[in-house]
């Protein structure tokens, strides 16, 4: 079942995020998919920002994997739209089973390693405002159902 969620602002989005944080379990995998600009690292900020995360979070884009360690949690942020076939040399499965949280911008570039149990978001710009989001929510597997069920 698709859930959809529409925000009006940035602070909308992360207050969305926040939301999911607040149900957080170890080893939770979100796969972010939208256009350049649609608000995935924002929806990442609002996520930290809940786990207690100080530093400044920004996309990986370059360095395609950034870990978190100082919040409530571990938070794994990868940005795996330059990878160019490299998933399987940088251990990207690993992260999933670290007992942190994997968020994943540009996800359905790398459909084969994603674990079947996940939670994926897509984030789409509205054509008539430039501040709302049109956001669907996939939830995969019984454990992120009952998040959906909880937050949304």
């Amino acid at each position: 079942m698709d859930y959809k969620v529409t925000t009006y602002s940035e602070e909308e989005t992360i207050e969305l995020a926040q939301n999911f944080e607040s149900e957080k379990f170890p080893n939770m995998v979100i796969c972010l998919r939208g256009d350049l600009g649609s608000g995935k690292t924002v929806f990442t900020k609002g996520f930290a920002q809940a786990l207690g995360i100080n530093e400044e979070v920004t996309s990986p884009t370059f360095n395609i994997i950034k870990e978190y360690t100082t919040g409530e949690m571990p938070l794994y942020h990868m940005d795996v739209y330059r990878l160019d076939g490299r998933a399987e040399e940088l251990g990207i499965e690993e992260y999933f089973y670290k007992g942190g949280i994997t968020i994943i911008e540009w996800a359905d570039m790398i459909p084969e390693y994603l674990p079947e149990d996940r939670l994926d978001i897509k984030i789409k710009h509205s054509s008539e405002d430039e501040d709302k989001r049109i956001i669907t929510i996939t939830p995969y597997g019984a454990e992120y159902e009952d998040l959906c069920e909880a937050v949304l």
